[in-house]
């Protein structure tokens, strides 16, 4: 905690090998201006140690050790948890932060109200490449970074309504966290913003993009890359939060459509190289019915709005960085997706 006066901050991050970026990402935290915030420090069973390091040379930063890797979701949850701050920032220990973020952030949050925010996300080695103006959810359950890989243009400065805010650094308020009961740990990792700001969206909860709010990431992250793994999470989940989020009435509506975007999905996975990966997303899908019965059960319960009343923070087409599809792919992929989502919302 430092010295300034003002509602707390908690600032949680998650590491897990981080290395180098770790002392980087927090050398720049403290160059915040003026405002209150505190750092917990979550270890997810790092086998690197240089979390160490960062704690004697920042003993003020409160460090938790978790026994094994809990994933991103429970990770996080436990750093949450053990905040003392009425607002908290899950921030990823890959980034670099300039001296106005998170003064920036709060005042979004004050001129708004209740909501998620996110900053403008350029990339560390080339601040002229945008890496997410904005995270926006297709109609089918993809996510995706808005402007990711693009040139960076300063624009407009105004505060703007988006499908959900980037996990990489999200700020909102500690009563929006308990009340969406933190992040979903079955998820594990990817999707877990998604997640949480569908959920949000449920209460009426917007999320919203800062673009006068600057950090600055890795054009992909440190853990695990494009990685085998990680295209099963991001489809395993992508699955579940079809299958949990939306109202049975509505999944049925849609599925003669999302059969067919299977269809295609199954076919990029060949093309990677990855067919048996995608079959394993639909086996731990089949494994986990129970669950997902459960999960469908509370969300439904417990929401306030129908799925037509937030249909307008989907979209129907997405953006495929050009370095996972090639723009040929991409455009088929995209016009695909963007005909049969038009169609489907006629009978939601």
């Amino acid at each position: 905690m430092n010295e300034f006066t003002g509602p707390l901050i908690s600032i949680v991050i998650l590491n897990y090998n981080a290395e180098k970026f770790l002392d980087e990402c927090i050398n720049s935290i403290y160059k915040t201006e003026k405002i209150n915030f505190e750092i917990i420090l979550v270890d997810n069973a790092s086998t690197d140690k240089s979390y160490k390091e960062c704690i004697q040379k920042f003993p003020e930063i409160k460090l938790i050790e978790n026994k094994k890797n809990l994933g991103y979701c429970e990770g996080n949850n436990v750093g949450i948890r053990a905040s003392k701050g009425e607002f908290v920032v899950i921030l990823n220990p890959d980034t670099v932060v300039t001296p106005t973020w998170l003064n920036e952030l709060f005042s979004a949050y004050q001129e708004n109200g209740n909501g998620i925010y996110q900053p403008k996300i350029l990339a560390t080695t080339d601040h002229d490449m945008l890496l997410s103006s904005g995270q926006f959810i297709q109609l089918f359950g993809f996510g995706y970074s808005r402007g990711k890989g693009e040139k960076h243009v300063e624009g407009s400065k105004d505060i703007e309504k988006i499908g959900y805010a980037s996990g990489t650094c999200l700020f909102t308020s500690k009563n929006i966290l308990e009340k969406l009961e933190y992040f979903d740990p079955f998820l594990f990792a990817y999707h877990d913003d998604l997640d949480l700001c569908w959920r949000a969206s449920m209460f009426g909860i917007s999320s919203f993009y800062v673009p006068s709010s600057i950090i600055f990431h890795p054009i992909e992250g440190y853990s695990f890359k494009w990685s085998k793994f990680k295209f099963y999470l991001m489809e395993r989940n992508r699955q579940y939060c079809l299958l949990t989020h939306f109202t049975k009435s509505s999944f049925l509506k849609m599925l003669p459509s999302l059969i067919l975007v299977d269809i295609a999905v199954s076919l990029f996975y060949l093309k990677k190289g990855m067919f048996i990966t995608k079959i394993k997303t639909s086996l731990n899908i089949l494994k986990n019915l129970a669950k997902i019965s459960q999960k469908y059960k509370k969300i439904q319960s417990s929401r306030t709005l129908s799925d037509k009343e937030i249909l307008n923070i989907f979209q129907d087409q997405i953006q495929v960085p050009k370095w996972v599809a090639s723009q040929e792919n991409s455009e088929f992929f995209n016009n695909f997706l963007n005909k049969l989502s038009k169609i489907s919302r006629n009978f939601l």
